[in-house]
């Protein structure tokens, strides 16, 4: 019983030691992670970064729906949202990301 009485009080301690440093350090590693998104250098980035495949996800669209044309079938049509509309214009003001109720 002694023995089993000091491996709990020991599991304990080392718990609460143990959960206080690795506070201790996720505290450090989020105070780390914010400045890093904050510097400007990363922001721009990752703006560029973004802007450019906005850029490239529109012409894989405008190239992939030349090249499908009305060759999809009706059923998928009215399944996909992008294809209600085709030659409406060039995709300013859709519905992306929006629910349908």
């Amino acid at each position: 019983m002694r023995y089993r009485l000091t491996f709990i009080a020991g599991v304990a301690l080392g718990y609460v030691l143990g959960t206080r440093a690795g506070r201790e350090r996720y505290e450090q590693l989020k105070k780390s992670a914010r400045q890093f998104a904050q510097n400007p250098a990363v922001r721009n980035t990752c703006e560029t970064a973004a802007q450019s495949g906005r850029e490239f996800a529109g012409k894989a669209y405008h190239a992939v729906g030349e090249k499908v044309g009305d060759k999809v079938p009706a059923s998928v049509t009215d399944r996909v949202r992008s294809f209600r509309g085709r030659g409406t214009g060039n995709g300013v003001g859709d519905d992306w990301g929006t629910t349908n109720t």
